[in-house]
């Protein structure tokens, strides 16, 4: 059957429609997405502005008419922290329902973990043993671990790319000294929530996710997306010290310039890059393995999994 899944996250609205059924790999058929920045429709109060409800809701319709176009038989839509948190989430919600007749589905921040987990176990198999699965979005860092399809222990922070650049590396490119409050911040937030991780166990295999995990992978050298999904990528911890290092000395402009690094993602770059190296030097990785499937494939996955 075809299916589509629509994302809204921090940055972009992403619709994803694949071939698929029960116990066969989903196959990417086609995609839309618009960058729709919620995270810059947030006001001082935390609430999702007008423009920003109007647009998501008119791009749910366009991606209504994408499905309808593409033959999807069945839609599923969900949102993540930049709704999640809003003290006016659920009239953002219900407007979208009004004018869409979509009911997005809210996911907690548990809910990303263990789905991107579901995704990235089905995508390096078994033979992985415990896997470590470090997600970084727009408004948070998912951290999941476990050796079953669904993890022992998901976590999930207030420390996505676009957040931390916007609350916490103000300049272009922020200064020496803020560049380092930034990084203490950030390595006192996950050092103070890894308990729940630490008692899975050593880690057989430790997997990043994500379009931010993706570019840095490609920064330090890693196979670009002309090569395929199955082209093998990974990021070490040596090299992205020194990705941090070229990211922390240069503009946005600059940054723009890398390869893997879109325009629209410049900025957030190295705050990406300064809570991948905080999750692997806490979690005691040196390297990660790149999936290209994430939540995205996670509750695509777990939808054929309930069918009869």
């Amino acid at each position: 059957m075809r299916l589509g899944v629509v994302d809204i996250g921090s940055n972009t609205v992403h619709l994803l429609v694949v071939d698929a059924h029960r116990g066969a790999q989903p196959l990417p058929a086609t995609s839309h997405k618009i960058e729709l920045r919620l995270s810059e429709h947030v006001t001082d109060d935390g609430h999702i502005d007008d423009a920003g409800a109007r647009d998501l809701a008119r791009f749910i319709n366009e991606c209504l008419s994408v499905a309808e176009d593409q033959g999807v038989e069945e839609l599923m839509a969900f949102v993540t922290s930049a709704i999640r948190e809003a003290p006016n989430g659920d009239d953002v919600l219900a407007r979208v329902r009004a004018e869409t007749g979509v009911d997005l589905q809210l996911l907690s921040g548990e809910d990303e973990a263990r789905l991107t987990f579901l995704a990235a176990r089905r995508w390096f198999g078994w033979s992985s043993g415990t896997l470590l699965v470090v997600d970084i979005g727009g408004g948070s860092l998912e951290l999941a671990a476990g050796m079953d399809e669904d993890p022992d222990a998901a976590i999930s922070l207030p420390l996505g790319a676009g957040r931390l650049t916007r609350d916490l590396l103000p300049g272009d490119p922020p200064d020496a000294e803020t560049i380092r409050a930034a990084r203490r911040e950030i390595r006192a937030r996950i050092g103070g929530s890894l308990r729940p991780l630490a008692k899975t166990g050593p880690v057989d295999r430790a997997v990043g996710t994500s379009k931010t995990m993706r570019s840095l992978a490609r920064i330090a050298g890693a196979a670009p997306s002309s090569e395929g999904q199955y082209a093998a990528r990974s990021l070490k911890r040596t090299d992205l010290s020194a990705v941090v290092a070229t990211l922390s000395r240069t503009t946005v402009a600059e940054r723009a310039a890398l390869p893997g690094v879109s325009t629209s993602r410049a900025a957030q770059m190295l705050a990406g890059a300064l809570v991948a190296e905080a999750a692997m030097d806490l979690c005691g990785v040196d390297r990660l393995d790149i999936c290209p499937w994430a939540l995205r494939e996670g509750v695509i996955l777990q939808r054929l999994d309930s069918m009869a």
